[in-house]
């Protein structure tokens, strides 16, 4: 089944979609800063009786000034849907960030996009909230804007951690480059997981004893190449599995994949859309001298990845809204 919020291009919204309370930013991980914001404009929306409307954009910001170094997205379209979805949110709109976006003054942002497409009743932002070309509006400017056409404004300050730290998306990226799984899912509020199409590999697992389903992930992802424990939803149940994220040095050393080895699983995945979850790290990816001390030590991770799905639990609220969603999306055409 598909996923069933979608977002809707900002030049298409329909009016019925429209006069929602509006939470506003990227929400690249949907992390738990993230997830209070959107809290507060669902709790809004529902006592006024309107839709609870997320605007983001594509591609982020950052990534539009800098294509030379584009951010590492931690949820790209699908899974940023299935997040928001779990939280409560009925609209997605998507504004295509580009030149032109990007020269809109802060004025003809609140007066074009909240106040005459969207209709905003209501904007909810983070308290370092800019918009408009050069970053020129704010806080204190988004406040007069909505006391002219109307709509309220509500600020959620910075979320912390148990630390103390700011949850960012930044420090999340920072964690899973470095393979702290359990920090980024700490930091996310759920278990990391990524959305990607089983693509046809070089069959060298089924060889080794290991199918795997292959997927590619973004190349500005900055994932740690490594061992992973994960989980993959398909049909009625979810699959423990091992995963290798990274370039395959015992081989070829070609261009980084996610491999995907389910464990008491069979069946065709190729064209399928899947989404494989983090749930631990075990070891760096390595270069083996041999094939048969490569196997030993696939099965030492298999053993390894085991007994960390065994011991995963259900994770937290968030991973159980999530595991209420389809588990896997299968484009029109494919063959399950």
């Amino acid at each position: 089944m598909p996923i069933a919020l979608q977002s809707i291009p900002l030049e298409q919204i329909p009016s019925d979609r429209t006069g929602g309370v509006v939470a506003i930013g990227n929400f690249d991980g949907v992390h738990r800063g993230h997830a209070a914001l959107i809290a507060t404009a669902v709790a809004d929306a529902r006592r006024q009786g309107v839709p609870a409307t997320v605007l983001t954009f594509e591609p982020h910001p950052r990534t539009f000034f800098r294509p030379e170094k584009p951010v590492f997205p931690l949820t790209p379209p699908l899974a940023k849907m299935k997040l928001l979805s779990a939280l409560g949110v009925e609209v997605v709109v998507l504004a295509a960030f580009d030149r032109a976006f990007s020269a809109q003054t802060a004025d003809q942002f609140a007066a074009d996009v909240l106040a005459t497409r969207l209709r905003a009743k209501a904007v909810v932002v983070g308290g370092n909230f800019r918009y408009g070309k050069d970053r020129a509006g704010d806080i204190h400017s988004l406040r007069v804007e909505g006391a002219r056409f109307g709509f309220s404004v509500s600020v959620i300050d910075d979320v912390r951690d148990e630390t103390g730290t700011v949850i960012s998306s930044s420090a999340i990226r920072d964690a899973l480059a470095e393979g702290h799984i359990s920090e980024a899912n700490r930091l996310l509020g759920y278990r990391w997981f990524v959305i990607g199409e089983v693509i046809a590999g070089e069959k060298r697992g089924r060889e080794l004893g290991f199918p795997t389903a292959n997927i590619r992930l973004p190349p500005p992802t900055r994932l740690a190449h490594g061992i992973y424990a994960v989980s993959v939803g398909h049909g009625e149940g979810t699959f423990a599995g091992v995963a290798s994220f990274g370039r395959r040095p015992t081989f070829d050393n070609g261009a980084p994949l996610l491999e995907v080895f389910l464990f008491d699983f069979s069946g065709d995945l190729y064209g399928q859309v899947l989404a494989v979850t983090f749930l631990g790290w075990i070891r760096p990816e390595l270069r083996f001298e041999s094939v048969p001390t490569l196997v030993t030590e696939m099965q030492a991770d298999v053993l390894k990845a085991r007994a960390i799905a065994a011991s995963a639990g259900p994770g937290s609220a968030l991973d159980r809204a999530l595991a209420a969603l389809p588990q896997s999306v299968v484009p029109e055409g494919s063959i399950s």
